[in-house]
């Protein structure tokens, strides 16, 4: 039961210490009786200048660093009212944006709204940006990508609602020391394959595959998220607009992103995935370097450590998929998610991986002919002899052959 001092105090609290007092409560930090009594204590402070939120410090009933937390979340509900939906809590914050838990009132589920700040809200270019990525997630609707439900602007903030993940990242999970098991890693590489097989379909190029954008739910779904970098193909003004920079983050992105061409496409993402995989069933990225731009170098021009030779205890099979998503000549990759799903499935029944060694074979088989041809121009140009072209085509035929031999003989040893 509340005394008539504690009532009365509480008529005349400030509109800061009752907002400060209704979070604290919503957060579970204090229960209502112990706010009852930091504001009973508060009306007996000698210095009526004494917020709410010393009392409680004073008390031991929260810290600072939790007051500190709250007042975010009391300024952001103050500050970025947004029309039918209620602020919780701050999850996040960059440079580009600050997220936000919420509750949409409409049809009271939970939500994860992120915010574009102030200062940048005045840039037109970060502005354009921003809409442009909450279009690119409202096309697509798969299990495993973060959901778009709005995207709009409110008292001068500009917003972006999407599904709220009960989990954490990716990356949060190898911040913490976490073991990724072989049948873990392909587990979750798998589950962001069929993600990006999806935005593939809808022609959209995400540009960004790394474990801080995939979200790990409280029941193990796989969820890939920001689109911030999220190209349509067909959008050939942006990508001639882009050309010559780079645009992904150094450990995970795509040789072909590094030089800026133009003409990106789904083997950039498989390329960001691989070097994801990698870094979970070796706990190490790909490549390191003292500076951004010295990565960026190793991932044009040094060759890449097989996975299995720093993980004893992997499968080369495993070893074989990583290398040929993460293959420097694009051609050399994966020319689908839909192949690599194919693959990584049969990595998951503990089968041997088929259509990269088919692939690696009809581009060696291609690399003979063009070589075979070639040969053969340059023979023309040369004075007639003889022998020249039969002894050309001989070699030719015996290299086909013998690659073909030796394909049979993977696929047989394979079965």
């Amino acid at each position: 039961m509340m005394t008539d001092q504690q009532e009365e105090h509480k008529v005349d609290a400030s509109p800061a210490d009752t907002e400060l007092a209704r979070v604290v409560v919503e957060q579970k930090l204090v229960t209502r009786e112990e706010i009852d009594l930091c504001v009973a204590a508060q009306a007996e402070t000698p210095d009526s200048y004494s917020s709410l939120a010393d009392v409680m410090i004073q008390k031991g009933v929260v810290t600072s660093s939790q007051i500190d937390r709250v007042k975010a979340i009391v300024d952001a509900s103050r500050g970025q009212q947004i029309p039918g939906y209620q602020i919780l809590a701050k999850v996040g914050a960059g440079a580009m944006a600050t997220v936000f838990k919420a509750r949409q009132l409409s049809l009271d589920r939970l939500v994860a709204i992120k915010v574009l700040p102030r200062k940048l809200s005045e840039n037109a270019d970060y502005v354009t940006r921003f809409y442009k990525e909450g279009k690119a997630a409202g096309l697509l609707n798969h299990p495993n990508i973060v959901q778009a439900f709005d995207v709009g602007e409110a008292g001068g903030f500009h917003y972006f609602v999407m599904e709220y993940v009960e989990g954490h990242s990716l990356h949060d999970e190898l911040t913490e020391g976490k073991h990724f098991t072989e049948a873990d890693a392909i587990g979750v590489i798998l589950q962001i394959a069929r993600a990006l097989e999806h935005a593939h379909s809808q022609g959209l190029i995400h540009r960004d595959v790394k474990p801080k954008n995939i979200m790990i739910a409280a029941d193990g779904t796989a969820k890939l998220a920001d689109m911030g970098l999220a190209r349509v193909t067909t959008d050939v003004e942006a990508a001639q607009a882009e050309a010559g920079r780079a645009y992904g983050t150094p450990y995970y992105i795509s040789p072909e992103q590094i030089r800026g061409e133009v003409d990106i496409d789904c083997r950039a993402d498989i390329y960001s995935l691989g070097a994801t995989f990698y870094h979970l069933v070796t706990g190490q990225v790909p490549f390191e370097g003292a500076t951004p731009a010295g990565v960026m170098h190793k991932h044009l021009k040094d060759p890449l450590i097989p996975p299995d030779h720093i993980n004893p205890e992997l499968s080369q099979g495993l070893g074989e998929v990583v290398e040929a998503m993460m293959a420097k000549d694009r051609d050399r990759r994966y020319a689908s998610a839909t192949d690599l799903i194919v693959d990584l499935e049969a990595l998951q029944r503990g089968e041997p991986p088929l259509q990269s060694r088919r692939h690696l074979s009809a581009v060696v088989l291609t690399g003979l002919a063009g070589e075979a041809e070639s040969d053969e121009t340059q023979m023309d140009m040369a004075p007639p002899s003889p022998a020249g072209p039969l002894l050309t085509w001989v070699i030719v035929l015996a290299a086909i052959l013998l690659a073909s031999l030796v394909l049979n003989v993977i696929l047989i040893m394979s079965g």
